[in-house]
């Protein structure tokens, strides 16, 4: 069996490019480092990976649980050095007495100044304070470049890891059962939603997977998938198989808190 049937049709090209990272890291002896990989990227990258003894796979967002992570491929035989997955930490600082700064905002903000969103980490933000972890050789460009967020004028300056404001997300974890992983009908289980009211969200433009917008009712949910729903939140799929006795497919699922 090909591992492509173990994933989306859309996926392929990740997947091929995870294979040529293993290849290389194998034939060459390169260690390799990947840009940010949403949680789904990474379920894909260890499937491929896979128990492939001459490669050691691990991964970093700058702060445990973070969910944005870059991924290191070493040769077995290599030692993991401490900034090997380069990256740096910055805070926007803004006048919070003057107004405030959304996540959506500085996302905005961070992709307008022409930087593709592989390149960015989580984004922080608590209590009057903005920051996020990006690629080590953009930290003096957002430097430079990132003056404003919406309409607020602001600073980028670095931190060090240790000055992070991140909080660990608490997940409560659910156990249940569906006909199918259609998108429509894993929502209703997550959200206890009549199916006709997910496919209304759906259509709506109100469902994302993996922070994309999905409008495809029958779109095929997978183990690793971010889901989130406007109003209702944000969950995730921590496994997704074996069937019950009448059939049904058994999932577990995270949702935030």
């Amino acid at each position: 069996m090909s591992i492509y049937e173990h994933f989306r049709p859309e996926e392929r090209s990740l997947i091929d490019h995870f294979l040529d990272l293993k290849d290389q890291v194998i034939d060459h002896y390169t260690p390799k480092l990947t840009d940010f990989l949403d949680p789904r990227q990474q379920t894909i990258l260890k499937s491929v990976i896979g128990g492939e003894e001459e490669i050691h796979l691990s991964v970093s967002g700058g702060y445990e649980h973070a969910e944005r992570e870059r991924a290191l491929l070493l040769p077995s035989y290599f030692e993991e050095e401490e900034n090997s997955f380069q990256l740096s930490y910055l805070e926007v600082q803004y006048p919070a007495k003057f107004g405030s700064v959304s996540h959506p905002e500085l996302l905005g903000a961070l992709i307008g100044t022409g930087v593709s969103r592989e390149k960015l980490g989580d984004l922080l933000i608590n209590e009057g304070r903005a920051q996020f972890v990006c690629a080590r050789e953009l930290e003096s460009f957002f430097m430079l470049n990132l003056t404003s967020v919406g309409r607020m004028a602001v600073t980028c300056v670095p931190i060090t890891r240790q000055d992070l404001i991140h909080s660990e997300d608490e997940w409560q974890e659910h156990d249940g059962t569906v006909s199918s992983l259609r998108l429509d009908t894993v929502l209703s289980e997550i959200y206890h939603l009549p199916r006709t009211k997910a496919s209304e969200a759906i259509s709506r433009g109100f469902a994302k997977v993996n922070w994309k917008i999905v409008e495809k009712r029958d779109f095929e949910i997978c183990e690793g998938d971010c889901i989130s729903l406007r109003g209702f939140g944000r969950s995730k799929i921590l496994s997704a198989g074996g069937l019950t006795k009448k059939n049904k497919i058994r999932v577990q699922y995270g949702k935030l808190k």
